[in-house]
């Protein structure tokens, strides 16, 4: 019989991470279900009726789904051939190249959408470029559909890095001898990659494909800009106001979870019962071979133009922040930098951003604690349920965060936690659990790479086991927890869903929400929320470099399923 290792430290840490998650994970998404079925005391479906016989709901969750369905289409088009491209082949600059795919996700789509309205409205920029060229004879509408186009182009852009990653992770895997004896046969091009090389890459791709589903399925933000409001996301927002008179929402964040844990439920049922066994990496040949100069030069064109393309979000948030004047013109008439120094001037944004700098410290020390504790009990004690443990950890990374958001303004309400009153605390936990696997898949790379023989000949010569932690481990592994610690906190500074729902007072605001307050309050309030996306912008590249120098290639480990 497996013994377990279970002195008084480990049960102190694991029943506190088990009250942790009880309280902060699974209590506000049982209250929401609840809720949705408990009407004045008694049991009904009303509301989930109501989602499926009116008009108004079923449309948004139409829109919804087929926002989700194309975004999740389009990236997969989009990060295929990339991911043959830089796996398959070598040549001088990859690792240039495969940086160069994170760059789009130093924005959040909502803040981009904000330049791509000035640049791509219907006298914007792209539009009177082309009428003075001669392309075309009458502006074209770019976000037809009420703005659907505008939504999903943002968030294909933003979102088909976390494709690249699942779905590159997946390609590298395969055995190139598989295809290899598939030739013999006389398979080749599209058939040998329909027949052999797809279906070995499923389970990554499923796992990118669920991820960018979900988010684009469930995101607030990018459809609240471009005024796109008949979504499911947008009727939960709206219902925050009067929630007990109107309980759908609850239904609408029921709905949603259910959505989430069906399509992970039917990629486990779909993918779990096929075997995807391959030779051991260590007796087989890389799949990868030089590329041709042609080919070298192909490889690099394309990767620089959709890099172009995804940066047009960027720049149109740079070029609104520094115009003084910029109407039906091509590029700002005027230019000014007053817009950078109101950030720091005007009482919203400058009390936002100590908010977000408070609120992100807060959260990321928690993630920290958190995070190491989870990896120590995954990595160097032996407790029973293991598994479950880690996929608590993790959940975070597949619940959508307008879901946990409403489920937290809702459960706590009433209580010392309700974020009608006093957000701070909910706001703090929210960031910290969103960000949370991060900083344990950090960690945990850390404890994994760290001989546990040093530890052990520590404590062998008189050290104590928490002695052991501080002055031998934590040193060894200090450059991931650094890696994580940074990414938590950038991340929470430009959280969204969290910040848009949990704020409710404007001295509350974190950045998001006083970005989103000032699109709809000042003349020139676009200009300066894009001069706060800026500096959002460059939180987040300086984070990713320096948590990069960290991780090196394991830093997209922290963006994969």
């Amino acid at each position: 019989m497996r013994r377990f290792d279970l002195n008084w430290p480990t049960l102190v840490f694991l029943v506190g991470l088990i009250v942790f998650f009880v309280l902060f994970l699974f209590y506000p998404l049982w209250y929401a279900f609840v809720q949705s079925l408990v009407v004045n005391g008694r049991f009904t479906f009303a509301f989930y009726e109501l989602m499926v016989t009116s008009p108004v709901y079923q449309e948004s969750i139409l829109n919804s789904f087929r926002l989700g369905m194309i975004t999740t289409i389009a990236t997969t088009l989009l990060s295929l051939p990339l991911a043959f491209l830089l796996v398959r082949y070598d040549f001088a600059g990859k690792g240039f190249l495969n940086g160069l795919i994170l760059v789009p996700m130093v924005l959040p789509p909502f803040v981009g959408a904000i330049g791509m309205k000035q640049m791509f409205a219907r006298f914007g920029s792209i539009n009177l470029l082309l009428l003075d060229l001669g392309l075309i004879d009458q502006p074209v509408d770019w976000f037809g559909g009420g703005g659907f186009v505008g939504v999903v182009i943002l968030e294909v852009l933003h979102l088909y890095p976390i494709m690249y990653l699942n779905v590159a992770a997946a390609l590298a895997n395969v055995d190139p001898s598989l295809e290899e004896a598939a030739r013999n046969m006389g398979s080749s091009g599209f058939r040998l990659f329909r027949t052999v090389t797809f279906p070995l890459m499923l389970p990554g791709y499923f796992a990118g494909a669920i991820i960018v589903f979900i988010w684009a399925f469930t995101d607030l933000g990018t459809p609240l800009i471009f005024n796109y409001r008949q979504v499911v996301a947008v009727e939960i927002f709206n219902s925050i106001e009067d929630i007990n008179e109107n309980p759908m929402a609850y239904a609408l964040v029921v709905f949603v979870l259910l959505l989430t844990v069906f399509f992970f439920y039917l990629s486990k049922a779909t993918l779990g019962n096929r075997r995807y066994e391959m030779i051991a990496r260590g007796y087989i040949s890389s799949g990868s071979r030089p590329a041709s100069r042609g080919m070298t030069v192909l490889i690099y064109a394309a990767m620089l133009s959709l890099t172009g393309i995804a940066l047009i979000p960027h720049m149109s948030v740079f070029l609104t922040s520094i115009a003084e004047r910029w109407f039906m013109a091509v590029l700002p008439q005027e230019t000014t930098g007053r817009f950078y120094t109101m950030v720091f001037e005007h009482p919203m944004s400058l009390s936002s951003i100590e908010m977000s700098l408070i609120l992100s410290v807060l959260s990321t020390t928690l993630d920290i604690v958190l995070g190491i504790a989870i990896a120590y009990l995954l990595t160097r004690t032996r407790i029973p349920y293991k598994g479950v443990l880690d996929a608590m950890a993790m959940l975070p990374l597949a619940l959508p965060g307008l879901v946990l958001a409403f489920g937290y303004l809702a459960g706590y309400s009433g209580t010392f936690l309700d974020a009608r009153h006093y957000p701070v605390p909910l706001l703090v936990i929210a960031y910290a659990v969103r960000r949370l696997p991060y900083m344990v898949r950090a960690a945990y790379a850390g404890f994994q790479q760290t001989s546990v023989t040093l530890e052990e000949a520590a404590q062998n010569l008189g050290a104590s086991r928490l002695r052991t932690l501080f002055q031998i481990t934590f040193p060894l592994i200090l450059a991931n927890l650094v890696a994580g610690g940074i990414l938590c906190f950038a991340f929470a500074m430009l959280e969204v869903s969290d910040s848009l729902i949990l704020a409710l007072k404007d001295e509350y605001y974190p950045i998001t929400k006083a970005i989103y307050a000032l699109m709809g309050r000042m003349a020139d309030g676009a200009y300066l929320a894009s001069a706060m996306g800026v500096f959002g912008m460059v939180l987040l590249i300086v984070s990713l470099f320096l948590a990069g120098r960290f991780l090196g290639r394991r830093m997209g480990e922290l963006f994969r399923a």
